[in-house]
C-alpha cells in the first residue's frame, strides 16, 4: 500500500504542478508529499523531478515512469470505482461552495437531505460570496451565479437567471416609477461588491444602456443590500432568482420591466477529472433534480418579466 501510495503521490505532483497542491488534492501534509516522493526516487535510484524556483518538471526517467504507471493507476481507480458504484454508496467527506444568500437558501436544506438519506457521507458547506479556488482550497463542488471565469473547472448548468433591478414599491411610490433608463438619474442605487463598474442593462429590443449607478448605500454583503432594499433605501440590481419570493409577496417591485441586467445562470462547477468520484455524482444530479422545474421562465415570476 505505501508503493501504492507513493506512485499516486508522484502523479498528482506531476498533475498539480507543485507538493503542496499535490497534498490538497490528496489530503495529507506537505511532509507527508516530500517523504513519499524521496522514498520513491530512492528506491527507483534515481531523480525523478526537476525542482526550480516556478515549477516541477519530470526528469526523463520520471516521464518514462510516469508513463509505466498511468496505465496500472487508471486500471486500479476504475477497479475502485466499479466496487463503490456496486455499493451505490457515497462515502467520505463532500466539501461544498455557494453563495451566502442562495447558499443558505437552497444548498443547504438540500446538503442536509443527502447527508440524512446517505448516513456515510459528511458533508462541508462553506458560503461565501467570494470566488473560491477549487482544486487549491480542495472543494468538490462549487454552485455559483454567473458565468464562470475558471476554464479549468467543468460547468453544468443548472438554471437560467437574470439580474434585475428591484426596489420596495415605498421606495417608488416616493422616488417615481421610471420608465427608461435615463430616467434613473438621480435615484438612490444600492451595490455590493469590490468595483463599482457601471451597471449594463439590456432592453428586450436588443438596445443597451450604461448607468453609472452611485451607491447610496455599499456594503460587502448581498444580504445586507438585500434588506436595504425591502427597508426602502433605494434601488438593487440581483439575481433574479434570489429576488422571486420577494416578487410574488411584492414586498420587491421589478424597475424597468424590460430591461436586465445580463444572464447570470446558476451554474455547479467541479474540477476537471477523468473519474467523477461517486459522491460529487450524486450532489450533481440532486442540483440539477432540485433546480429543473425553475430552469425556464414559466417557473420564474422574475424571468417572465423580462
Amino acid at each position: 500500500m505505501d508503493d501504492l501510495n507513493e506512485l499516486r503521490t508522484f502523479r498528482a505532483i506531476l498533475a498539480e504542478g507543485s507538493l503542496s497542491a499535490a497534498a490538497r488534492r490528496l489530503g495529507v501534509t506537505l511532509a507527508v508529499v516530500s517523504r513519499r516522493l524521496a522514498v520513491l526516487e530512492r528506491r527507483v535510484g534515481m531523480r525523478l523531478i526537476h525542482r526550480t524556483t516556478r515549477a516541477l518538471s519530470p526528469t526523463q526517467d520520471g516521464a518514462r515512469l510516469l508513463d509505466a504507471i498511468e496505465a496500472a493507476l487508471d486500471g486500479l481507480d476504475q477497479a475502485e470505482l466499479r466496487l463503490a458504484g456496486a455499493r451505490d454508496e457515497p462515502s467520505g467527506l463532500l466539501r461544498v461552495s455557494a453563495p451566502v444568500s442562495f447558499g443558505r437558501r437552497f444548498v443547504a436544506p438540500l446538503l442536509g437531505g443527502l447527508a440524512a438519506l446517505h448516513p456515510r457521507l459528511s458533508v462541508q458547506l462553506a458560503l461565501s460570496d467570494r470566488v473560491v479556488d477549487l482544486v487549491g482550497e480542495g472543494f468538490d463542488v462549487a454552485v455559483r451565479i454567473g458565468r464562470p471565469a475558471d476554464s479549468s473547472a467543468v460547468m453544468r448548468r443548472l438554471a437560467d437567471n437574470q439580474r434585475i433591478l428591484v426596489a420596495a414599491p415605498a421606495y417608488l411610490d416616493t422616488a417615481g416609477r421610471p420608465d427608461a433608463p435615463e430616467q434613473l438619474r438621480g435615484h438612490a442605487f444600492l451595490r455590493y461588491g469590490g468595483a463599482a463598474a457601471p451597471w449594463r442593462l439590456h432592453g428586450a429590443d436588443g438596445r443597451t444602456a450604461e448607468l453609472d449607478a452611485p451607491a447610496r448605500l455599499h456594503a460587502d454583503s448581498g444580504d445586507a443590500v438585500h434588506d436595504w432594499a425591502l427597508s426602502g433605501f433605494g434601488i438593487m440590481l440581483k439575481s433574479a432568482i434570489d429576488v422571486a419570493d420577494d416578487l410574488a409577496s411584492r414586498r420587491l417591485e421589478r424597475v424597468l420591466p424590460g430591461w436586465h441586467g445580463g444572464d447570470a445562470p446558476v451554474v455547479a462547477l467541479h474540477p476537471s477529472a477523468r473519474h467523477l468520484p461517486l459522491k460529487t455524482r450524486v450532489l450533481l444530479d440532486a442540483l440539477v433534480a432540485r433546480f429543473a422545474p425553475s430552469a425556464t421562465e414559466a417557473g420564474n415570476p422574475a424571468l417572465r418579466q423580462a
